[in-house]
């Protein structure tokens, strides 16, 4: 019962209107009912990982770990899905030692290696601490009442089929793994380690104890800048979704192509609608996840080989990074740019004018055409406003740039470019006026 409670309180919640980082009215309430919901389930393992993993180790079943924000409305349509007893997941999920993970304070980073940004994440071990695959949709981030979990499923199943392979399949498996980090769990980390605990206050305020996986990120994006070091591309355009390569894969598939878009990189590498990936940089795939892993450890310049199974038959192809690909990552939805954007742009939200307003506006298809769409009102994210910014004006010259690019291009070539204190030269169009204003690196 108490589970068919959290549930339907669940299924409310993802009726309500998705907003960016939007949350539950009782933050707290939603955690401690989550808990009283789950920590005594026949299936899941609450809150601990570490016992999934020896359980797994013991039971010889894989292990799936399902990290989720809880009081975030995002998600929280396939949350519930994944939740009820009956799903026809059911019959997978008993195959797995299943772990719920509701916050990141603990985490062994080591480990936990997915897309810090996303509400509802999964990854799939072997008890050895081998990671077997990751799932995380940006389309339940993005709409909270989505409950469609095909993808998710044909995540399962292949996790499942990678396992039965294991440990003939083990060297396919290690570009999979997680990278070396500085910090072994987020608490470590400066600025976090200044708040935070390993273990949540369960005899007072919930909600204030717990770490946040967006925070992780930022945590990290803000060690670089303390240190007064460039902040690495990987963390300005995290998790490259595959449409930074001008690829569109079916959301409901393990990795089936849609789309291609003319003229990209995912074109000259001659990927066709229709074709499923088989194996991307030697990795086999469990989800479109999976994809965007091999995107966020990929080198600067260079080429991945594609396995793709096209008519029934496999193809083998190349895929051909130029330099800059990873600036081509649309970043503007992400709750990790928020704080990008207090460091370059001081609160500004910006958006590149589209076609009709620009011939309105009589500015060239080529040019620098950025809008203010938000201001910034508090702390470091007001120094945008402070400094003259106002909604609605168009950045039409900024550091001597005036070429066309997105917002998250500028973002990474001011922080790249610039530390705490210079100061950044910049022409916006306010009506018919063009005013110069300088903007403060933070």
């Amino acid at each position: 019962m108490k589970i068919l409670l959290l549930i339907a309180s669940l299924a409310v919640a993802a009726t309500m209107p998705a907003a960016r980082a939007a949350t539950v009215k009782d933050r707290e309430g939603a955690i401690r009912g989550d808990r009283t919901a789950l920590e005594n389930d026949a299936r899941w393992v609450y809150n601990d990982f570490r016992r999934g993993f020896a359980e797994a180790k013991r039971s010889g079943k894989p292990l799936l770990v399902v990290l989720r924000c809880v009081p975030c409305l995002s998600c929280s349509g396939i949350d519930a899905e994944v939740l009820m007893k009956e799903s026809d997941l059911a019959p997978l999920l008993d195959q797995f030692v299943c772990v719920r993970v509701i916050t990141a304070n603990a985490l062994d980073l080591s480990l936990f290696q997915f897309d810090y940004d996303l509400s509802f994440s999964a990854l799939f071990f072997n008890g050895d601490g081998t990671v077997y695959g990751r799932y995380g949709s940006w389309t339940h981030q993005r709409d909270a009442q989505d409950k469609t979990t095909a993808g998710y499923k044909r995540a399962l199943e292949s996790a499942l089929a990678i396992h039965r392979g294991y440990p003939a399949n083990k060297a396919a498996l290690v570009g999979k793994q997680g990278v070396a980090m500085a910090f072994k769990t987020p608490v470590d980390i400066p600025t976090l380690s200044e708040k935070y605990t390993a273990d949540l206050n369960w005899d007072g305020k919930v909600v204030p104890s717990c770490v946040h996986c967006h925070q992780i990120g930022d945590a990290l994006r803000l060690v670089h800048r303390d240190q007064n070091k460039p902040i690495t591309a990987e963390l300005i355009y995290p998790w490259p979704a595959p449409e930074t390569i001008g690829l569109t894969l079916e959301p409901d598939r393990m990795a089936r192509v849609q789309s291609v878009a003319a003229g990209s990189i995912a074109a000259r590498t001659g990927l066709q609608v229709g074709d499923d990936f088989v194996a991307l940089a030697d990795q086999p795939l469990v989800s479109i996840a999976d994809v965007s892993w091999v995107l966020h450890c990929a080198p600067e310049t260079g080429s991945l080989p594609v396995v793709v199974k096209r008519g029934g038959s496999g193809k083998s192809l190349q895929l051909v990074l130029p330099s800059g690909w990873r600036k081509k990552s649309d970043i503007s939805r992400r709750v990790g740019t928020w704080t990008l954007r207090g460091m370059a742009t001081g609160g500004l939200v910006l958006e590149d004018l589209a076609g009709d307003e620009r011939k309105r506006r009589s500015l060239p298809t080529q040019d620098l055409a950025l809008i203010v769409k938000g201001v910034g009102q508090y702390g470091k994210h007001a120094a945008g406003k402070n400094a003259g910014f106002q909604k609605e004006d168009v950045i039409v010259q900024i550091d001597g740039l005036s070429k066309r690019m997105t917002e998250g291009e500028l973002i990474g070539h001011l922080l790249d470019k610039h530390r705490p204190g210079e100061k950044i030269k910049a022409t916006v169009l306010r009506s018919d006026q063009r005013i110069k204003l300088t903007l403060p690196m933070q």
